[in-house]
């Protein structure tokens, strides 16, 4: 007979919008161990595992902590009431947990009194997208008077096909609520505050009836997904007095494009031991995918470059995801698959692109292994050769596409007859390595030579995009904003192969020009916060990648300011906002890069 050796969760905290996956080990009958499913329309030697959750309803609803989710709330802010702030911002665990993030918390009273000061009544859920909206008052019992509005969260949940006849269980004087029926259960916003649980038990197929041992498990309280404060898009001159853009509802201006530039943070690399400050139900992939895609969602870009896409989840989460929403997916992976400790997998570079907007006309992929095989055979010599590899191949690559805009009022220039309106956008990810300088601008410089083929070969605006892994001022940074590397660079000492000499060939031709430099140049009234968070030395912003022990600048989005103008940037953070002394991920932003995302132009220019 079918019998169930363990049950277990990955994560014993729920969140409200994230797939709760049991793993399951069964034996079989001929006593061989499996992890597969065993669903009612496959059995197993006459058996199958029949699944229910159930909410507990004897309990209170209580309040968490807006900081620390898995903490019960203790106070409550009572200027976030009085601002209309939504109430699950407003609670904290403890009077410390409220005084350390005070700096942080006193910018949703800012941003609240500024957003009735400039919008009226109208603007109150500003800041609740992706949370409650209602207030509520501690008591000692717990949570009274509540209300809360799902929003986005509850528009994805699926949990199947409505329970017609849920079943109410009484047990050891509580009461339990049916909520699902599958193997899977996604909490929504009335589970908040309330313990959920699992049965799994083995059913006789041609009966129906239950054998053997009721398997359960218990969950912590239900807590709702931290959401962060909203990006705008900001416009980079002042336009008709507008000047923040809402992303909720916002689509793009006739004629223009946006593009999204993002490093998500391949699983892979989330391990506990790297951020042990995020809260581990916070580090988790079933989490983390959640809050990306909404996030990603959210800005609504027209393209999208994301870097550290693992391929198994681009498979089966990203590419379909995003195909919901209208997304057409083109991918490339590393050339050397990462062992986890668990399993082998593999990152790269995915590009998206809205199928209504832009067609696939053609795809490059750059693969800079066999580039350095090419090198070294070119002008290593063979007692090095060994060496050289040893130090060239470290798997990065780059994914060029090329589209078509398919309509004119998309953002390309109205096109002679029979003229094709073309786009050129890369998307790469540089090696991380500190101590490969040289490798980096190798990799960089390789990128820009191939893109200068294309140039060559059509009349196309372009876009370069990623995580350069290079600081600004860096020698890879130079080469891309300025087109060449100075030859008294500091960074042209580490050279070990030659393959930097002579400077001179440190160049390339493409009039690049990096996208958030135009905050730099801003004269819209009222942005210079925006400008405090560039810096004035290269222009650049102040960090896109912000850890416990690293605050700077690795992405970029490049653009040929020959052929493209910038309209619009999404509005940088600021580090107080972001870090709360410890760094990313947190359970707000679940990679440890932010998102860049810019709004484009064409220009029209006189035809050649």
């Amino acid at each position: 007979m079918l019998s169930v050796l363990r049950l277990h969760l990955p994560s014993e905290i729920p969140i409200v919008g994230c797939e709760l996956l049991p793993y399951v080990v069964s034996r079989r009958a001929d006593s061989n161990i499996t992890t597969d499913d065993i669903p009612e329309s496959s059995p197993i030697d006459g058996y199958y595992l029949r699944f229910r959750w159930y909410r507990i309803q004897s309990d209170r609803k209580v309040a968490v902590c807006s900081v620390h989710p898995s903490e019960l709330a203790t106070l409550q802010c009572l200027g976030c009431v009085k601002a209309k702030i939504p109430a699950t911002k407003s609670y904290h665990c403890s009077p410390k947990c409220f005084s350390d993030s005070w700096r942080h918390h006193r910018q949703l009273h800012a941003r609240a009194a500024s957003a009735v000061h400039e919008n009226g009544a109208e603007d109150d859920e500003l800041f609740g997208r992706f949370g409650s909206t209602g207030s509520a008052i501690l008591g000692t019992g717990g949570l009274v008077g509540s209300t809360s509005n799902a929003g986005v969260q509850n528009a994805s949940l699926s949990n199947g096909n409505a329970l017609l006849n849920p079943a109410t269980v009484s047990e050891k004087g509580e009461t339990w609520y049916e909520v699902g029926r599958s193997k899977t259960y996604t909490p929504t916003a009335d589970d908040v505050g309330h313990v959920l649980k699992l049965e799994c038990v083995v059913v006789e197929a041609s009966t129906g009836t239950p054998v053997g041992p009721n398997n359960t498990l218990l969950t912590s309280r239900v807590i709702p997904a931290p959401s962060p404060t909203p990006r705008r898009m900001v416009p980079v001159t002042q336009v008709d007095g507008v000047l923040n853009q809402e992303l909720e509802g916002r689509t793009a201006a006739s004629g223009t494009f946006t593009v999204l530039s993002y490093n998500v943070l391949s699983d892979l690399y989330a391990t506990n031991d790297m951020y042990s400050y995020c809260p581990p139900w916070a580090l988790s992939w079933p989490y983390r995918r959640q809050n990306l895609l909404r996030e990603i969602v959210g800005y609504r870009p027209d393209i999208l470059c994301l870097q550290e896409v693992q391929s198994d989840h681009f498979e089966e989460f990203f590419a379909p995801e995003l195909e919901k929403h209208g997304y057409t997916a083109v991918y490339k992976k590393k050339t050397t698959e990462v062992y986890t400790g668990t399993v082998y997998a593999i990152d790269g570079c995915a590009t998206f692109f809205r199928r209504d907007r832009f067609s696939l006309v053609k795809k490059y992929e750059v693969e800079f292994n066999k580039a350095a095989q090419s090198l070294t055979e070119a002008v290593v010599p063979p007692a090095q050769k060994k060496a050289a590899l040893s130090r060239l191949l470290k798997d990065n690559v780059a994914l060029i596409v090329v589209l078509e805009a398919k309509d004119a009022n998309h953002g390309v220039d109205a096109p002679s007859p029979g003229k094709r309106q073309l786009l050129c956008v890369a998307n790469t990810h540089i090696n991380a390595n500190p101590e490969l300088k040289d490798v980096k601008l190798w990799q960089v410089h390789t990128l820009l030579k191939g893109l200068e083929k294309i140039a060559a070969s059509a009349d196309i605006p372009m876009l370069v995009c990623g995580d350069f892994n290079s600081v600004p001022g860096s020698a890879p940074h130079s080469l891309l904003a300025t087109g060449r590397v100075d030859s008294t660079h500091p960074e042209l000492a580490t050279d070990p192969l030659g393959i930097l000499r002579p400077a001179s060939k440190l160049c390339h031709q493409l009039p690049l020009v990096s996208a958030y430099s135009s905050f730099v140049r801003m004269v819209a009234v009222g942005q210079e916060h925006q400008r405090r968070r560039v810096d004035p030395l290269t222009n650049e912003p102040l960090f896109t990648n912000c850890t416990r022990d690293f605050l700077g600048t690795l992405d970029y989005i490049f653009y040929t300011a020959d052929s493209l103008t910038v309209e619009s940037l999404l509005e940088l953070l600021d580090e107080d906002s972001l870090r709360k002394d410890t760094g990313l991920p947190s359970p707000e932003w679940s990679s440890d890069h932010i998102a860049l995302l810019a709004e484009f132009r064409c220009k029209h220019r006189p035809r050649r």
